[in-house]
């Protein structure tokens, strides 16, 4: 089966209306009754920078978590955002956006490659003392557009870095790039089979044209996690590129259900969500 991992927060973070608390709530309440995976409900990013965001932890305490089995996944840029939210009892799963850019870090997260591996490093041990996942995400992961080094073996020497850091799920995001599926096959046909106890995700940006080569590329290659977002919005404000909308999760719905690797996702629940989303959204 397919793991969809569905990501308000990705959706919300660039949005122009500031959505209020209570609207944020109801959506992801909606969204975890769908089925998914996972749902990321929000981060701890600097409330100046992506104001958005700046509710999350109020969300986090307000969302309904009764009679669900959704996994929740809430995204911290540095070490101490990790250190604040490592012990909530909703969250089962933390993210981080390690990169070996050094001009994504500086934008992004105002890190250095050095700097970026040991928040990995603490997140993953923060993970394991708490009983929570890693998820770390790999940026610039196919290419870099900034013009800085990169190759599959730069890519596959930092995989086994946050290997040996503890990461055993690694998503990996073109962010501001446009991929085509050759670069995917080749990322993923090599990164598998060297580090087998390793889940691989795919993190998407892509516009709607393509985007099934590209998923099928990921999925030949045995890929099985994917990040979607409702109605592909959202994209990563902070990486000095022209945002690139994220995977529409109606895509990869019907992408799962084609490959017959959907697993139980609630229908009347999705078309529900979809309803608030277009509410929101506007």
């Amino acid at each position: 089966m397919m793991k969809i991992i569905e990501s308000p927060r990705e959706g919300m973070q660039g949005f122009p209306r500031m959505i209020p608390t209570e609207e944020k709530v109801r959506y992801i309440d909606h969204l975890l009754r769908v089925g998914f995976d996972t749902v990321e409900i929000g981060s701890l990013a600097s409330p100046r920078v992506i104001p958005q965001m700046a509710d999350s932890l109020d969300v986090l305490k307000k969302i309904d978590l009764s009679g669900i089995s959704t996994n929740i996944m809430f995204l911290a840029i540095n070490a101490r955002g990790a250190e604040m939210v490592a012990n909530a009892d909703e969250i089962t799963h933390l993210s981080y956006p390690f990169s070996f850019s050094p001009t994504f870090l500086k934008l992004n997260v105002n890190s250095t490659v050095g700097q970026s591996l040991e928040t990995a490093e603490v997140v993953n041990t923060l993970c394991q003392k708490h009983g929570k996942q890693a998820v770390i995400y790999i940026s610039m992961a196919f290419g870099n557009p900034y013009g800085e080094l990169w190759s599959i073996d730069l890519l596959v020497d930092w995989v086994g870095k946050l290997y040996q850091a503890g990461a055993r799920i690694i998503s990996l995001s073109n962010v501001s790039m446009e991929l085509d599926a050759a670069q995917i096959a080749g990322v993923y046909s090599t990164l598998i089979p060297m580090f087998p106890e390793v889940e691989f995700g795919l993190h998407l940006h892509t516009s709607n044209q393509g985007w099934h080569a590209k998923v099928q590329a990921a999925y030949d290659a045995g890929c099985r996690r994917f990040d979607g977002v409702i109605n592909g919005r959202g994209g990563c404000p902070m990486a000095g590129k022209e945002m690139l909308g994220n995977l529409d999760t109606e895509n990869l719905i019907a992408f799962a259900e084609e490959k017959k690797a959907l697993g139980s996702v609630d229908k009347g629940a999705l078309e529900e969500a979809y309803m608030v989303a277009r509410e929101i959204f506007k």
